[in-house]
């Protein structure tokens, strides 16, 4: 099997450059939004599930020195790719080759504070594949509720998990959550004025107890429509596009 063309892309404004096959699943703007939106703070530990090259972690890890960051992907070839955009990019990354599934025992042992990731879409209850085949295998035959469970079950007593993940997948996304995870978050990001959310970010804490939230949207670009060539993202989305800003969930 040849090995996949590669791209080298900037992402941050250029504070981070990965490589991530040209075609095939491509990191984009989802787990830049999701790593913005994590409110790790020095000292505390991470863990990004199905990390594919290594975007929502790396970017996590370039907006806040001194995390502990740990990745879990199935696929070979995108945990390499992770663990050589960590070292080129001088970001500590300890990349797992597993399972959601099935976690090696190196991270069934362990608890972190914070549980990321951006689940793969593909819907298995309606017989729809995923846009490329890499990311239906991401899978790894796991099905919402069993990657939820997984991610809940890293987590330490007041840890947080936060993922983003279609819309239409809400209710699977609220009913899938296991009991013990409370404090629940739904954050739609919404594209345009008057657009329909496809994206949400959703958040919530082991042992957590507030009720549950639905916010305000987050609005990804001005104007009611592309009108010209050129962004047109929000200044508070741009600053995290291009600036390496924090997003505090829902608080724009």
């Amino acid at each position: 099997m040849s090995t996949p063309e590669l791209t080298h892309d900037a992402f941050l404004g250029g504070r981070l450059n990965l490589w991530q096959p040209k075609q095939g699943y491509r990191a984009g703007v989802d787990p830049v939004l999701l790593a913005a939106c994590i409110p790790a703070k020095a000292g505390e530990s991470v863990l990004d599930l199905g990390c594919g090259a290594g975007a929502a972690a790396l970017c996590l890890g370039t907006r806040v020195e001194g995390l502990e960051l740990h990745g879990l992907e199935l696929q070979p070839f995108y945990a390499d790719l992770a663990v050589q955009n960590a070292a080129e990019n001088g970001v500590a990354l300890t990349v797992h080759k597993g399972n959601v599934a099935d976690m090696p025992a190196a991270l069934k042992e362990r608890r972190f504070n914070h549980v990321i990731t951006n689940p793969p879409y593909f819907d298995r209850e309606t017989g729809s594949k995923a846009n490329d085949a890499g990311r239906e295998v991401a899978m790894g035959g796991a099905s919402l509720s069993l990657w939820l469970e997984a991610a809940a079950r890293r987590l330490a007593p007041k840890g947080y998990l936060t993922l983003i993940c279609r819309a239409e997948r809400v209710p699977e996304l609220l009913a899938g959550l296991p009991a013990y995870l409370g404090s629940t978050e739904l954050w739609p990001i919404v594209p345009r004025v008057g657009q329909p959310s496809q994206l949400v970010l959703l958040r919530a804490r082991h042992s957590g107890r507030a009720a549950f939230r639905l916010h305000a949207g987050l609005l990804m670009h001005e104007g009611a429509a592309h009108g010209a060539d050129g962004e047109s993202y929000t200044v508070a989305v741009n600053a995290v596009l291009r600036h390496a800003a924090a997003l505090p969930f829902a608080k724009i």
